[in-house]
């Protein structure tokens, strides 16, 4: 018994025990062998196409208020064919007019606290103001977080497709001056967008190959197959040339001469191996 009781305080371990610090030990001191990363070169390629728009669209909303749903929505679909009946005189078909949304929502406004007593009166919003016998429907009791005002509220958003884009600020004008609010200013649109943004990718990507070439040639080396290739694409109405005009060294060679054409500026990053 006195054997078993000091092996137990200080003597050896259990085999078992040892056996599971020296695989324990044999896990600590695996050595992980990483891959040299492969020689090459990483490039940026930019280009910027540029096309006539062929047409043109509006962003415009019509809305009512009335008592009742039933008058708001009257009352909206009236405005909107004055609104369309006007634009016709500029070339605007029924076609041309397409619905995006139609809302119709109550009118909400917060309940007014209790406002103070003044001069001797009684407060306003309590009883012996606005009730008989003191009692009053806003009451402290009877307050809520909001009531309905009494009113309904329809709106009506609509895209107008402008067939001769150099008439779109004459659509715009005569549209708000008929009733309706100009959401979002005017959008520009090519005949074949799909095109133009295909070809500002590739032109972009014949840059970034000619880019990464001349480095390699420079450095003695081989290009190799692309590794890895990344792209933007921004379209816009002229912002680039705007931009390039403030800082010209940010972007690169092949910004357009005219402001006013739709630019599509597409930018590749490509990491090209050496062979």
């Amino acid at each position: 018994m006195a054997a078993k009781k000091s092996g137990r305080a200080g003597g050896n371990p259990p085999a078992v025990h040892d056996n599971i610090q020296h695989d324990n030990l044999r896990e600590d001191t695996k050595v992980t062998r990483t891959q040299t990363p492969t020689e090459g070169v990483t490039v940026i390629g930019e280009a910027v196409r540029r096309i006539l728009s062929e047409s043109a669209e509006v962003i415009i909303e019509i809305t009512a208020a009335a008592p009742t749903a039933a008058q708001a929505t009257r009352d909206n679909h009236t405005k909107t064919m004055q609104v369309v009946q006007a634009l016709t005189p500029l070339g605007v078909q029924q076609a041309d007019v397409q619905p995006i949304s139609l809302k119709l929502q109550n009118l909400y406004t917060p309940m007014l606290p209790a406002l103070p007593a003044y001069a001797g009166l009684p407060p306003i919003g309590h009883g012996g103001m606005m009730g008989q016998g003191g009692l009053s429907p806003f009451t402290a009791g009877a307050l809520q977080p909001e009531v309905q005002f009494g009113s309904y509220f329809a709106s009506n958003t609509l895209r107008i497709n402008v067939r001769e884009p150099g008439r779109a600020g004459e659509i715009a004008d005569m549209s708000v001056r008929a009733g309706a609010t100009l959401i979002g200013g005017v959008r520009f649109r090519p005949a074949d967008e799909a095109s133009a943004r295909r070809a500002a990718l590739e032109a972009a990507g014949k840059d970034a190959r000619l880019k990464a070439e001349a480095l390699a040639a420079a450095s003695g080396k081989k290009l190799g197959d692309p590794v890895a290739i990344s792209e933007d694409l921004v379209a816009t109405n002229g912002t680039y040339v705007a931009l390039r005009a403030i800082a010209p060294f940010a972007f690169g060679a092949g910004a357009p001469e005219a402001v006013g054409e739709l630019e599509y500026y597409a930018r590749v990053s490509a990491n090209f191996r050496f062979a």
